[in-house]
């Protein structure tokens, strides 16, 4: 046996499967299923990155770091991908931004996929932008719940979130305290329409989670919904020796 230090780049045994969701429009996306290597998964994270106009795609770190550790740490599947005309080393997806309105058939392919893989208990795990389709689209699929990370609300209608009042859906947001967007006081008025939220403030978070001690908060606040049994998320892992 080796023990690892869990680091910024350090990648965990998991499977991991280069896929293809193909869209109701006619469109394929890129993507990959992080799977965990030996076991089930008990929950699935699907992935929604944040703004590709910005920057974001399938390995923006967050969602990164959730494939690389969290199949081996939590038991979870982890569905990564990009929304049409988003580029990632993993390739290109076909289609053009289509300002949120459009990926909705990006999102409803996802769920496709999860359900054509018997992924069990899907959760929505939306970065910045892809809190937006998760607010607006998520209530349209068979989800377990869905976590915001950095909620901007741009997109987001204000009846598109009373919506989830008494969904059935639970919704928890993780708000930083020094968000560029949406800070804690004011997630709390954006939100009041639904009074069931999970709302948890993040001290000295930023908008874009940089660092370990940031990301190890927000992959602890995911698996505290989806795997709780699975905390604490140890700083180590233990090789086995091939």
């Amino acid at each position: 046996m080796t023990t690892i230090d869990i680091r910024s780049s350090t990648v965990l045994p998991a499977h991991r499967e280069p896929v293809e969701l193909r869209t109701s429009d006619g469109l394929t996306l890129v993507g990959e299923l992080a799977m965990p290597e030996s076991r089930r998964p008990v929950a699935t994270l699907v992935t929604l990155h944040p703004l590709p106009t910005a920057g974001g795609f399938m390995d923006s770190h967050i969602l990164r770091k959730a494939a690389n550790r969290l199949p081996a740490l939590a038991d979870v599947a982890v569905l990564r991908f990009n929304t049409r005309g988003t580029k990632s080393p993993r390739g290109t997806s076909e289609g053009v931004f289509g300002e949120g309105v459009t990926e909705r058939a990006d999102v409803e392919a996802a769920m496709r996929f999860v359900t054509e893989r018997q992924l069990p208990h899907p959760w929505l795990v939306g970065w910045s932008f892809g809190t937006e389709l998760t607010l607006k689209y998520g209530l349209e699929h068979d989800i377990d719940g869905a976590i915001l990370l950095s909620p901007p609300l741009h997109r987001t209608t204000a009846d598109e979130i009373a919506a989830w009042q008494g969904s059935g859906v639970r919704l928890v947001a993780l708000i930083p305290e020094l968000d560029d967007y949406l800070r804690p006081p004011e997630a709390m008025e954006r939100f009041a329409s639904v009074p069931d939220i999970e709302l948890v403030p993040v001290e000295g978070g930023k908008h874009l989670w940089v660092g370990e001690l940031q990301t190890m908060r927000v992959l602890t606040e995911i698996v505290a919904r989806v795997n709780p049994e699975a905390l604490p998320l140890p700083s180590t892992f233990e090789q086995t020796a091939d």
